[in-house]
């Protein structure tokens, strides 16, 4: 008995019709999009005055930086040596250029290091209580009212789209120069990013205990606290250590107008090109922001686990 070929069968003719105009319009529409990347990019490229030519004429120029760094100055001589030897690197702490030279205000650097900290600390945890406390009601699940819950999500969106550097340098001139206005401003900023992360989370979550407590009797109230938050207490508590880790960094870079920390001492030794200073502080920025992110994986996975 000899097999019928497919193609005599006229389902399988339309089907194979569809499928290749189907395949034409996908083919379309990914040319397309890959057109409008390449246009977009061009025309960021020509604004922004981006070019692969300054990009490879300014990579070498890095090099200047540790040249300055690891050089020195010999006695009679105008110019610097162009390499620092090894024994010289690792000398006393009165030895110009030396490691140890670099970190000659230690004491100095790990203090304004702590109130950078602080900072982080304080201003985390109140953009995560106010971002705990708006979520809720920016949740279009769990509010009846669109007003309620549009006002809420915009005034969320206003909190996380002014850049925390704005915010310091526009809180410096009512709270001044120092680290309250650092604090208040990434608590702002926190506030609405956290707030976007945590209504996210919040419509994910299973509404049959929300609906077993409302049919019981049981106000809003008791219906978050005990129906969504223990599904999405984890969850929040992830981001917030996320969102700690990253508001290090930015107590860092808001110190540059002014809000306090190890921010204002970078920018002071960046203004006077005090390079071996510099270098000191972004080591010091760098173990600190290591420590943090080993530290909260652990106690993120830890109290992820026990919750579970």
């Amino acid at each position: 008995m000899t097999a019928s070929d497919p193609t005599d069968d006229p389902a399988y003719r339309l089907f194979q019709q569809r499928f290749g105009v189907l395949r034409r319009s996908r083919q379309t529409e990914t040319a397309l999009t890959i057109a409008a990347v390449i246009l977009l990019f061009v025309i960021a490229a020509a604004w922004t005055d981006f070019s692969p030519e300054k990009v490879a004429d300014g990579i070498p120029r890095i090099g200047e930086y540790f040249g300055k760094l690891f050089s020195i100055e010999p006695k009679g001589s105008p110019a610097p040596m162009a390499v620092l030897a090894l024994p010289h690197l690792f000398g006393s702490v009165k030895e110009p250029q030396s490691v140890a030279y670099w970190f000659y205000r230690i004491g100095t650097y790990l203090s304004l290091l702590w109130q950078t900290i602080q900072m982080a600390i304080l201003a985390t945890a109140l953009g995560f209580g106010a971002a705990f406390a708006l979520s809720f009601p920016a949740t279009r699940t769990f509010v009846g009212s669109r007003f309620i819950v549009f006002a809420t999500r915009r005034f969320l969106e206003v909190m996380r789209t002014i850049p925390q550097v704005v915010l310091a340098f526009i809180l410096v001139w009512p709270f001044g120069i120092g680290p309250l206005a650092g604090i208040v401003a990434i608590a702002i900023h926190t506030t609405g990013t956290l707030g976007k992360l945590f209504c996210e989370l919040n419509e994910n979550a299973d509404l049959r205990p929300v609906e077993g407590i409302r049919s019981v009797g049981g106000s809003w109230l008791a219906q978050i606290r005990f129906g969504v938050v223990p599904q999405v207490l984890p969850g929040f508590l992830s981001y917030a250590l996320l969102r700690f880790e990253i508001n290090v960094r930015s107590s860092t870079i808001i110190g540059f107008v002014g809000a306090g920390g190890i921010g204002q001492e970078l920018k002071r030794v960046i203004g006077f090109n005090i390079y071996e200073e510099v270098s000191a502080i972004v080591i010091l920025i760098l173990l600190i922001v290591v420590a943090i992110d080993l530290l909260s994986e652990k106690i993120r996975h830890r109290f992820i686990g026990a919750v579970r």
